[in-house]
């Protein structure tokens, strides 16, 4: 088969279409479009939850309930159908339990014109995700237990805090943990963070995050509204049932009327919960342009390491395309990632999980339920203590968007878009003079490198603090903000770089400029985009 970017000859099935640009315009798109659509459908395996006959482990929210855990059976067998049939006017006729409705099921169907189709993706980059039973189950549980008791807690902070000091050690003790360690240890400073390339170097916020810059002639301080300090949500059984179907509580998110800069889990929380899905991609490109960041050295506008002394990029391999590819890539790994969710995967959200938890400690029964070791963990025994319930302590009323959790939409546009910067620039270039918040957020000072251990010492790059972005992002939106489970976010950003891969492909051939990129995945190894 002929290179995608290759004009050959049309197939004498196609309309008669004017010769010349036009037609390689179609015949490019033609290419494009047949190569993607030849590649196989990976395999896509589920958890297997779906199959428990009361569907404890499966997405239901705002189902209609049949009692606190369990959904009106005959509702959910609608909700299937519907899944199955794709139609929007089976969506429409949903039994629901309150006034709360479905987050956009359709975009699930949605069809791409570049890049691959939502459907051909699966493993490796999204496998199944662990199952109610399961050990990885247990440990991400557990986990989020201690994140929402340290929600409150500055990151900065985290190495002499007792929560913190009790939480590294039980999650160092659990199997199937996947976060990082050091020496084979969960320490203070590591908790939360994720375990791409330099996400253990530094502050645990993303130099993208904390680097003031300017929008155009607008200056951007990066501080940001976020929610006042031990307001926590959906502690109470009658409450959280209430939230299982739908139904309003009535209470709303109240706010600090100073902005600050990013500190601590609910501030990352309380930005995820208002955030445009690619904000934060669109500000690291406004910093990489104010700081200087020199773009990827395969750009057709260098010339030997230096820029060309005859031309630049611009609407091409420049900043308005720069800025409108992040947009582009968001809305088609948002269209691919719910295809994940609904049609796919029907995982529930962390709520439900330590609904279970709650339930079976005051008697009842379930098809499946978690390991013991969740029912004897600290995690929960303090939790249980501050909270009265063994609930999920949830910083927004509503807890979870009305969507499955499997992968996260915050996860899977931040892969995309994080592999789009790298695409444009150079993702070794690293930054210096670090900078982290305060422990009230109210001020930015330097990170001093000799305050800290040594495992968090090093180089920050570029491609570093992208990994430690996406990551804050959606555990911002899901750790910190009790909403998804770490796997969540893990494979979602592996299926966001794959979705930004495949449009790629077929953007290189819509420039004229020569040229061959090469950047580095989240994996390590190297990635070519070329169209010669």
């Amino acid at each position: 088969m002929p290179s995608p970017c290759s004009t050959p000859v049309p197939s004498p099935c196609a309309p008669a279409i004017p010769a010349g640009r036009i037609l390689d315009n179609f015949t490019h798109r033609y290419n494009t479009a047949t190569a993607q659509a030849v590649q196989a459908v990976p395999p896509q395996p589920t958890n297997g939850d779906e199959a428990l006959p009361d569907k404890c482990g499966t997405y239901t929210k705002c189902i209609k309930q049949a009692s606190p855990g369990k959904v009106d059976l005959t509702a959910f067998a609608q909700f299937r159908s519907a899944i199955n049939s794709g139609d929007f006017a089976d969506f429409q006729n949903l039994t629901l339990g309150g006034s709360r409705t479905q987050n956009n099921p359709m975009g699930s169907y949605a069809y791409s014109f570049v890049g691959a189709d939502a459907s051909q993706f699966g493993l490796p980059e999204v496998p199944a995700p662990p199952a109610l039973a399961s050990e990885e189950y247990a440990t991400e549980l557990i986990d989020l237990y201690w994140c929402s008791l340290l929600r409150d807690v500055a990151f900065i902070d985290y190495h002499d805090n007792p929560i913190a000091h009790a939480a590294a050690k039980e999650l160092t003790n659990s199997v199937e943990y996947k976060g990082p360690k050091h020496a084979g240890k969960v320490t203070p400073e590591l908790l939360f963070r994720g375990n791409f390339p330099g996400e253990a170097i530094g502050p645990y916020i993303s130099q993208f995050f904390a680097t003031p810059t300017n929008l155009g002639a607008l200056p951007f301080s990066q501080q940001y509204v976020t929610y006042k300090p031990n307001v926590d949500y959906m502690t109470d059984q009658g409450t959280w049932w209430a939230v299982q179907n739908g139904v309003g509580t009535g209470f709303t998110n109240q706010k600090l009327a100073t902005p600050l800069y990013l500190h601590d889990g609910r501030g990352l929380a309380a930005y995820t919960h208002v955030d445009e899905l690619y904000q934060a991609y669109f500000t690291a490109y406004l910093v990489l342009s104010s700081i200087g960041a020199p773009v990827n050295p395969g750009s057709p506008y260098v010339v030997g390491g230096l820029p060309s002394k005859k031309q630049n990029g611009f609407g091409t391999f420049g900043g308005p395309d720069f800025a409108a590819v992040l947009a582009q890539v968001a809305k088609l790994a948002l269209n691919t990632v719910w295809y994940q969710k609904w049609v796919v995967h029907l995982r529930h959200r962390p709520e439900s999980g330590a609904g279970l938890i709650h339930l079976i400690n005051r008697g009842s029964t379930f098809d499946a339920q978690p390991l013991p070791r969740v029912f004897n963990s600290q995690a929960l025994h303090q939790s249980s203590s501050k909270y009265g319930s063994d609930l999920l302590s949830q910083p927004f009323p509503e807890g979870s968007p009305a969507h499955p959790a499997y992968p996260t939409g915050h996860g899977t546009v931040g892969g995309a878009c994080i592999t789009i910067l790298k695409f444009f620039f150079d993702g070794d270039y690293v930054l210096y003079a670090p900078q982290e918040s305060s422990s009230d957020g109210t001020t930015l000072g330097p990170w001093d490198p000799m305050d800290h251990p040594d495992y968090l010492r090093g180089n920050l790059t570029v491609n570093g603090e992208l990994h430690k972005l996406a990551h804050n992002v959606t555990f911002g939106h899901g750790l910190h903000g009790g909403i998804h489970w770490r796997s969540d976010s893990d494979w979602s950003m592996t299926l966001g770089e794959a979705v930004a891969i495949r449009f790629l492909q077929d953007l290189a051939c819509t420039y004229k400029e020569p040229f061959s990129i090469t950047f580095t995945k989240l994996d390590g190894t190297p990635q070519t985009i070329t169209n010669m």
